[in-house]
C-alpha cells in the first residue's frame, strides 16, 4: 500500500508497471464503471422484484413473526416481544415510486460491497510489494465479511427492538404511531448501513496501525474512553432503551479489542522487518 502510494504521488512509470498518475485515473475509472455496473445489475434486480424485496426484506422485521422475535420468545417468556401493529402510509404521490428505487439501490451497495472492494483491491494491486499483495488478498474478504455481518446485526438486531421501542412509544391518547413509508425506510436504513460501516474498525486500525498513525498501546491506554465513546454511538444510532444500547455496544467494544490485537501484530510485523 505504502509503496503504491508512492508510486502514484510520484509519477514513477518505471515502478508501477509503467503508468503514470494519468494513466492511473484512466485505469481507476475503468475499475469505478465496472464496480458501477455491479451496482447497476444489483439494483435492476432489486427493482424487478421489487415486491418480494419489500414483503420478505423491508417489512419482515415489523412483523410478528419475523426470526428474531421467535428467537427471542423462544430463549423464555421473560425475553418474548412482539413489534407493534405498524401502518405504514404515504403522504406523497411519488413516496412508494422513489422508495422503491431507493431500496433497490440500497440493495445493490450492499450485495455489491464485495465486488467493489474487489476492483478497489485491483486498482492498487499493482503497486504494492510483494507481501502487500498477499495480505490484500485477505483484506478484500474480512472487510467484505465484517460489513456483511455489521449490516445483519443492524438487521436482525437492532432493527426489531427499535421497530419495537419507537413503534410502541406514545406521549398521550391524541398521536397514533402511522410513520410514513419514507420515514420507516430511512431508520432501516440507519439501524443497517451504519452498523456495517462500524464494523469495519478493525481494517481501519489496520491501515492506521500501517501507517504509524495509531498503535495498540495508545488504544490500551484510553480503552475506558474508547468505551464510552462506544456506548454514546450505540445510544445515538439506537433507541434509547439499556437493552439494545447494551447489545449493540458490547458487539463494538468486541471489536475495539480485536483491533487492540491488530495494531500489536501490525507493529510487530513492521519491527520484524526493521531486524531483517
Amino acid at each position: 500500500m505504502i509503496g503504491f502510494l508512492k508510486n502514484i504521488i510520484s509519477g514513477n512509470k518505471n515502478d508501477t508497471n509503467d503508468m503514470g498518475f494519468l494513466d492511473h485515473l484512466e485505469e481507476l475509472r475503468w475499475h469505478v464503471i465496472r464496480a458501477s455496473i455491479s451496482v447497476g445489475v444489483f439494483t435492476i434486480i432489486a427493482l424487478v422484484f421489487q415486491n418480494e424485496v419489500f414483503e420478505y426484506i423491508i417489512y419482515a422485521p415489523k412483523k410478528p413473526d419475523f426470526i428474531t422475535y421467535r428467537m427471542f420468545c423462544y430463549i423464555s417468556e421473560a425475553t418474548c416481544f412482539h413489534p407493534p401493529d405498524l401502518q405504514l402510509i404515504t403522504r406523497e404521490l411519488g413516496e412508494q415510486f422513489f422508495m422503491g428505487i431507493t431500496v433497490s439501490i440500497y440493495i445493490g451497495v450492499i450485495i455489491s460491497f464485495p465486488y467493489i472492494f474487489y476492483e478497489f483491491w485491483k486498482f492498487i494491486k499493482p503497486g504494492l510489494y510483494e507481501k502487500e499483495k498477499q495480505m490484500a488478498g485477505k483484506l478484500v474478504g474480512v472487510t467484505s465479511f465484517l460489513f456483511i455481518l455489521g449490516v445483519a446485526f443492524g438487521y436482525y438486531i437492532i432493527a426489531p427492538f427499535a421497530i419495537t421501542y419507537l413503534g410502541s412509544y406514545s406521549v398521550g391518547t391524541e398521536a397514533i404511531n402511522s410513520p410514513t413509508l419514507s420515514s420507516y425506510v430511512s431508520y432501516l436504513t440507519m439501524f443497517t448501513l451504519p452498523t456495517g460501516l462500524a464494523f469495519e474498525l478493525p481494517i481501519i486500525v489496520f491501515f492506521l496501525a500501517k501507517a504509524g498513525i495509531i498503535g495498540p498501546e495508545v488504544m490500551k491506554k484510553y480503552r475506558r474512553e474508547a468505551l464510552l465513546i462506544i456506548f454514546i454511538v450505540a445510544a445515538i444510532i439506537t433507541p434509547p432503551d439499556a437493552l439494545t444500547q447494551i447489545l449493540v455496544g458490547i458487539p463494538m467494544y468486541i471489536l475495539y479489542e480485536i483491533s487492540i490485537n491488530v495494531a500489536y501484530r501490525v507493529i510487530r510485523e513492521k519491527n520484524l522487518e526493521k531486524t531483517l
